[in-house]
């Protein structure tokens, strides 16, 4: 068979093909030309609404947050929870702010800031009420509170569901500050657990990626002691 005319035969099907699609889209546009103007309306709409919002609302909100952050920053610094959770007078504490200000960056901090105050008051699930309004993409802080979560759950006799916040905190970042922390943290509640396995993982992970963090100095004792409890058990 001729190959330049199965070629030729190609390219004109492939043109075919080309010329109706456009034609369904031209039509496609025709038809519905009146809900596409719509549609872009409310999208140009939207960004111009949003953009007002950030504007006139959100960034005057964001200083007012801030500024009345501070006091309850300074009662935080000199572990005066109770103030700083609660504020005095008319000067606002975290759980106030974080209230008001919850669209805000000052805010969402406050959720943060009111966790470590219930925990330090051992106020666990009060902590957790707060944590888990609190959001972050920072490589240190995103962990440190789901890690707080962990502790909570912890406390709370809830162990595995510190373990799951533990290993959840762990994997965030693979940082030589809270992974291995968070990694020898939870092996310990899977110890607890009888979940042995679990708890060797966890350590020989400190061992193999995090070999110069503190918490690997003395690891193979805790790798020692899961093994010879999962051999016993």
């Amino acid at each position: 068979m001729d190959h330049h005319k199965e070629e030729k035969n190609a390219e004109l099907e492939l043109d075919h093909q080309l010329i109706e699609t456009t034609h369904k889209v031209e039509h496609f546009y025709h038809n519905y030309k009146k809900q596409i103007y719509i549609v872009v309306i409310i999208a140009a709409a939207a960004l111009i609404g949003y953009t007002g919002f950030k504007m006139y609302y959100l960034e005057p909100k964001e200083k007012e947050a801030q500024a009345a952050m501070f006091q309850a920053q300074n009662w935080f610094a000199v572990d005066s929870f109770d103030l700083a959770l609660k504020g005095k007078g008319d000067v606002s504490g975290f759980e106030t702010i974080a209230e008001d200000y919850g669209l805000t960056k000052a805010g969402n901090l406050a959720n943060y800031y009111a966790g470590i105050c219930y925990m330090r008051k051992g106020e666990f699930q009060n902590a957790l009420d707060q944590l888990d309004d609190f959001s972050s993409s920072n490589k240190m802080v995103s962990p440190l509170a789901e890690g707080l979560k962990g502790d909570a759950y912890v406390e709370l006799n809830e162990l595995e569901k510190g373990a799951k916040h533990y290993m959840k905190a762990a994997n965030m970042s693979k940082n030589k500050l809270t992974s291995p922390m968070f990694l020898k943290k939870a092996g310990m509640v899977f110890e607890e657990l009888k979940e042995y396995g679990d708890a060797i993982d966890a350590y020989e992970k400190i061992k193999k990626d995090f070999s110069d963090a503190s918490e690997a100095q003395d690891i193979d004792k805790y790798i020692a002691r899961a093994n010879a409890a999962k051999t016993n058990g």
